[in-house]
């Protein structure tokens, strides 16, 4: 008998906790310094969105230590001027640019001001997403299905239609935010699941459409260590033991190694990969 059978939350319903924070637990495992900060990204421009904390406040950093101009937006601004101020502490070049991703006339904003600053854009991680509390499908609240909706599968649909002029002209590279909620039906979160899924059909869709001149791949992480850990515990009352239990390698991952993956999907060494899902999860789970 596993670990979780013996607790009173059922094994699915702690998988799909972990599935809508796509962050959980402790762990020591970090990317070294010399990881970080090979300088490949030199003279190229990058746009992070929603990187005020978690995967993409530490994909912004990664890919400033790489030499990239990050750009990045998300509606907290005392958390992203906390990021800006960071990046440039450390000798990296970014700005932050408050916007929300569900108002088209902000993103469109957004975008226009990364080129006029920069001249160019090369790399894109439409990274902005959220979660809510979890409810079957006769309880879920429709202002949160929408807001889900908005946030998650629109926000990639605007970021996308207006970086594509300018990354056909840079032959660049676009990663999407998924979720392994989006490759697995998870019951509770069918907001969360269903908006993640279309993020990989849009994803492979645009890979179709531009793949003679801009790459897209989509990343699919599982249990990562993010500021959504908390919410996670609260919401399905949960112990990083029960949640770590179901996945093979027993522990979480972290946003530095979801950053790696990103800058590997955003650099030419994945020069002949795109319209692929890459899952990020400890192993994967059935």
């Amino acid at each position: 008998m596993s670990k979780v059978d013996t607790v009173s939350v059922g094994r699915r319903q702690v998988l799909t906790g972990m599935m809508t924070a796509g962050a959980l637990g402790a762990t020591d495992f970090t990317v070294s310094a010399t990881e970080q900060t090979t300088r490949i990204f030199e003279s190229k421009v990058v746009i992070v969105t929603g990187a005020t904390s978690g995967i993409g406040a530490a994909t912004a950093r990664a890919f400033a230590n790489a030499g990239a101009k990050v750009a990045f937006n998300g509606r907290r601004e005392a958390l992203g001027r906390r990021v800006e101020a960071d990046i440039r502490d450390a000798g990296g070049e970014a700005v932050y640019l408050k916007s929300d991703i569900r108002d088209a006339d902000q993103v469109e904003s957004f975008i226009s001001d990364v080129i006029e600053r920069y001249g160019k854009l090369d790399v894109a991680f439409n990274n902005a997403g959220i979660d809510l509390p979890p409810a079957p499908i006769a309880e879920t609240d429709i202002a949160g299905f929408d807001d889900q909706i908005a946030t998650n599968l629109r926000g990639v649909f605007l970021s996308m239609k207006y970086e594509m002029p300018h990354l056909l002209r840079s032959n660049g590279a676009v990663i999407n935010m998924a979720s392994i909620g989006g490759r697995h039906a998870f019951p509770n979160i069918v907001a969360y699941g269903a908006s993640k899924a279309a993020v990989i059909h849009m994803t492979r869709a645009a890979a179709q459409e531009y793949g003679h001149a801009v790459r897209f791949n989509a990343i699919a992480p599982g249990a990562i260590e993010t500021p959504m850990l908390e919410r996670v515990r609260r919401d399905w009352k949960v112990t990083n033991e029960q949640l770590v239990a179901p996945y093979p390698m027993r522990r979480v991952g972290t946003p530095e190694e979801v950053a790696a993956l990103v800058l590997f999907l955003a650099s030419s060494q994945s020069s002949y990969l795109s319209g692929q899902v890459i899952g990020i999860d400890g192993g994967d789970l059935p």
